[in-house]
């Protein structure tokens, strides 16, 4: 008998995805693993137990966990799961640990050596193994969608004998993988693109995917990506620089999505609550970043908002989830890619090296204590703060004309980076 690997049913009613795919139980089985996955684990992402079963899975209950060596999910288990886990075990999963101090503590305290995969390091080895980027190019083609769906017009031009339909505008507010799918999915649907980001970086990325590049792009703009890829937070002089520029430009949207996210900081406020009265009766606006506490002044978790002025923003939670069954096959292939790494391919046993980059960055428990290094100071009875607050507006009110944009790019940060198919090596988060 080889070790097991558990696959439990996701407890959460707004979590339809699977940490395993049949393909990726046969390759589970590949590495001498033995794989156990839950009844009805599934079901929501259109893989029956049946599937898993010919795959060489066993099909079990959520007691089996306790004999469990390696657990994987797609949420952080919670203080009941975690109870029924044997100390020692390896799991792996999206933890979502900032600000859930408690959280991070209890998975110390249950003496589980816990991986938080959206950790996963910017690195070629690990591209395989990136989830906030598989998941965040679903959640941007789903955002397109939602908003076709709220949208009561066509998206494309269309030229009849009885006239011409204009094609909707759409606006992307952050390019990363998200943005990048968006613009490539609203493109597809015969929209008009323009998409605005901080980073230099994404200004070829955009234009090379047929849609118009928009941003004060001074000195400071320049310098505003941080070594890993991530936008930094911006001046006060260049968020009402940049709002100049947006804010007029929102008036005239018929579709916006924002997709910026900051790790371990609340959303940045991207559009405020006059720049939504500005936009036509019938507009909608998308919020992916909703669920960390949103870029949209108005946007309600869960929810789909209309204004006064008849605006829909649309909030749902858990975006990628929308697509359960294909986010679920390429979640499984990122836990697949890593926990292979985690395997000695002589003795079929979990071999965790510690040394290992890709262990350092992801593992947050391990031996009964929180090991990495941005939460060690939790304890067992921690400080906690909320999931999401109010973020401070990054682009604030215009209160000035537009600046004009300079023609220049930072044509060496952008090298080498301008197709989207290297999505996966973009920045993280859902930007």
């Amino acid at each position: 008998m080889g070790q097991m690997v558990f696959i439990p049913r996701e407890l959460d009613a707004n979590e339809p995805r699977v940490a395993a795919s049949p393909d990726t139980v046969k390759r589970l089985a590949g590495l001498g693993l033995d794989v156990t996955v839950e009844s009805g684990a599934g079901t929501a992402s259109r893989i029956p137990d049946e599937e898993f079963a010919k795959a060489g899975a066993a099909i079990g209950k959520a007691a089996d966990a306790a004999k469990a060596d390696v657990v994987l999910k797609v949420r952080r288990p919670t203080d009941a799961e975690l109870k029924g886990y044997r100390s020692g075990a390896a799991v792996i999963a999206i933890m979502d640990p900032y600000g859930n101090d408690a959280a991070v503590a209890a998975l110390a305290k249950a003496g589980v050596t816990a991986f938080s995969m959206e950790f996963m390091p910017r690195i070629t080895r690990a591209q395989s193994m990136d989830v906030l980027s598989s998941q965040a190019n679903l959640a941007g083609y789903q955002a397109v969608i939602d908003a076709a769906a709220e949208y009561d017009r066509a998206l494309p031009m269309m030229m009849t004998a009885a006239g011409t339909v204009p094609a909707a505008k759409a606006f992307i507010m952050g390019v990363g993988v998200a943005g990048l799918q968006a613009i490539a999915t609203a493109r597809r649907l015969g929209a008009v693109v323009t998409a605005t980001d901080v980073r230099p970086a994404v200004k070829e990325q955009v234009q090379s995917l047929g849609a118009k590049f928009l941003a004060v792009e001074d000195e400071e703009f320049k310098a505003a990506e941080t070594a890993g890829g991530y936008a930094k937070e911006m001046s006060k002089e260049y968020q009402a620089k940049q709002a100049a520029l947006t804010s007029e430009h929102i008036a005239k949207q018929d579709i916006v999505i924002t997709t910026a996210l900051i790790p371990g900081r609340p959303a940045p406020k991207l559009v405020s609550a006059a720049m939504v009265a500005s936009m036509k009766p019938g507009s909608v606006i998308v919020d992916l970043a909703v669920e960390r506490g949103g870029n949209v002044e108005g946007a309600v978790p869960g929810e789909v908002v209309t204004t006064a002025n008849g605006v829909k923003i649309v909030g749902h939670l858990n975006v990628p989830g929308r697509v359960a069954a294909s986010a679920s096959l390429l979640y499984a292939r990122n836990l697949f890619a890593f926990l292979e790494t985690l395997v000695d391919k002589t003795t079929k046993q979990l071999a965790i090296n510690r040394d290992d980059e890709l262990v350092k960055a992801t593992m947050l428990t391990d031996g009964g204590k929180v090991v990495h290094a941005a939460f060690a100071k939790a304890t067992l009875d921690p400080h906690v703060e909320p999931a999401a607050i109010p973020a401070t507006t990054m682009v604030a009110d215009a209160s000035v004309k537009k600046a004009a944009p300079r023609k220049t790019a930072d044509k060496k940060a952008a090298a080498g980076k301008s197709t989207a198919q290297k999505s996966a090596a973009k920045p993280k988060g859902i930007a």
